[in-house]
């Protein structure tokens, strides 16, 4: 590649707030968005805050906005962004600002306590067995980094702030995981239902397009998860099937009403 710099406009800023600083970065053949943000922090401004780990795709800590499009900044080359035009670092912008391109994503990992985790029978001494179909179908959800994109991108939570009232799309795809998990015997169906808002989902699938695993987040989570709910609470049929066959299983837990997670300030 010729010697030539590419010009990034970084957002640099607090929780008070900030603005877009201009730098140029010698173009490298191959280079990401992440490899300009350590250049910057080495040779141009060392108090840039990047949050970073891996740069392998796996760690999902460099989520940020890149013209706009919540991607991995260590996902996210160069020469695959417009060559005339400067490119635009921004953070994720659901979540608070702890600086520059560092946001506060604690607000997940406080909806994940309200889960109730993988909850197997009481051991009968007997062996588990699952077939490989089994098996198979939980590869998928597990594939999550939890770079958040999906929750930065969920119009519930990035357009309309409501985050009392809705768990967002990366937790529909753990409460996928856990219903189509053979030995998990909760139904959460009335937690989706109240609690984890699924109805609040349009299932737009914007979640599903920055996804960097390809998780089909829409297709083969939220939508099955509103199935269920509505099998459960809208089919008097199959409601009365389960009473009469006593086909239940024991309740996530009771609730009346959305979360009580704390919102994000």
């Amino acid at each position: 590649m010729p010697d030539e710099t590419i010009t990034f406009r970084v957002w640099r800023g607090d929780p008070s707030g900030g603005q877009e600083v201009e730098y140029r970065v010698p173009a490298v053949t191959g280079m990401v968005v992440l490899d300009a943000m350590h250049y910057i922090q080495a040779y141009l401004d060392g108090d840039l805050a990047v949050r970073w780990n891996c740069k392998a795709a796996k760690c999902g800590s460099c989520s940020a906005e890149i013209n706009g499009f919540p991607k991995l900044m260590c996902k996210t080359r160069i020469d695959g962004l417009p060559a005339d035009a400067p490119i635009h670092v921004h953070p994720m912008r659901s979540f608070p600002v702890i600086r520059d391109l560092v946001t506060d994503v604690s607000w997940n990992y406080r909806v994940n306590k309200e889960i109730a985790p993988f909850t197997p029978a009481e051991d009968d001494g007997e062996p588990w067995i699952m077939y490989q179909e089994d098996v198979q179908r939980l590869y998928e959800p597990r594939k999550c980094i939890e770079c958040f994109l999906c929750q930065n991108t969920c119009h519930v939570l990035r357009n309309h702030d409501d985050f009392a009232g809705y768990y967002g799309p990366r937790y529909m795809v753990r409460y996928q995981y856990l219903a189509m998990h053979p030995k998990d015997i909760l139904d959460r169906r009335e937690a989706l239902k109240q609690k984890a808002g699924i109805g609040y989902c349009n299932i737009t699938k914007c979640c599903q397009e920055v996804c960097p695993e390809h998780i089909h987040i829409t297709d083969n989570a939220i939508i099955p998860l509103k199935e269920r709910v509505a099998d459960e609470y809208y089919d008097p049929i199959r409601w009365a099937i389960r009473k009469l066959t006593g086909g239940e299983r024991k309740p996530e837990e009771s609730t009346t009403g959305p979360g009580i997670v704390e919102t994000p300030k």
